[in-house]
């Protein structure tokens, strides 16, 4: 966008996170917090304030009525709450149709870090024979497996099958239920959810004589205001529907 303040409302804001965006939005100069609001609060304060992007850190049971409000309204869109699949993603694509300069950005993980790590994981996929996936969240974190462990589990197995890899080896027939994790294209994950925790992730491939293992671990909500503020200022410069921070990183 220009060099003029860009006016911002939160949706979520007495949330965990959405209390970290509020403080980071106000102490940003080139940002300006015109509106902060619950998740099942009145919206339209967001655009009598006049926001110019919203940032969505909810539920994904209300997720999707909050982006149709942003896109009814002309307001850009960042989107921090899990629950954004395929099917939705296409409602959100066929929402934003007749809408050409509008951009939603759906984002994962907010952590340069973790984007980075689920690059090298794609990376590394194409060398290894398994990989398996362990996320670690905070107890109260309502979804698993993580919207970070799905995105990363579908970018190794693109990376594999483009590398002509059969599937990852596995033996067990015999296991109680869940031992082996969820699947997701093919790829285990295990999710954990402990008091303490933030947000982690590991990737651990393997072949015959060695391990990999690609480790991610924010340990504050703060790890993620980079990437946030960086979704912000960048989301009019990218209409229509973005998955993640690579583009603007300029990793893809």
């Amino acid at each position: 966008m220009s060099d003029e303040v860009l006016r911002v409302g939160v949706i979520g804001a007495r949330g965990r996170m959405g209390t970290e965006v509020t403080q980071a939005v106000d102490a940003a100069d080139d940002l300006d917090l015109v509106a902060a609001v619950g998740g099942r609060e009145w919206l339209f304060s967001l655009s009598d304030a006049g926001s110019q992007v919203v940032v969505d850190f909810t539920h994904p049971d209300v997720v999707m009525e909050h982006i149709r409000f942003a896109v009814d309204q002309n307001i850009h869109a960042v989107v921090g709450t899990s629950g954004i699949d395929d099917e939705r993603a296409e409602t959100i694509r066929g929402w934003l149709a007749s809408k050409p300069g509008l951009g939603v950005i759906v984002v994962p993980n907010f952590a340069i870090g973790a984007v980075l790590a689920a690059r090298f994981a794609r990376e590394a996929a194409r060398f290894f024979e398994s990989a398996e996936i362990i996320e670690l969240h905070h107890a109260g974190k309502v979804d698993a497996p993580s919207g970070t462990a799905i995105a990363t589990a579908r970018g190794i197995a693109g990376a594999r099958a483009a590398a002509g890899l059969a599937a990852v080896p596995d033996a067990t027939t015999m296991e109680a239920a869940g031992a082996r994790g969820a699947q997701v294209d093919g790829i285990h994950v295990h999710s954990v959810r402990l008091p303490g925790m933030v947000a982690h992730q590991e990737v651990v491939l393997g072949s015959s004589g060695e391990t990999l293992t690609i480790r991610h671990d924010s340990l504050h909500r703060s790890s993620f205001m980079p990437g946030v503020l960086l979704a912000i200022r960048s989301v009019a410069d990218h209409p229509g529907l973005t998955f993640g921070l690579e583009q603007l990183l300029g990793l893809d």
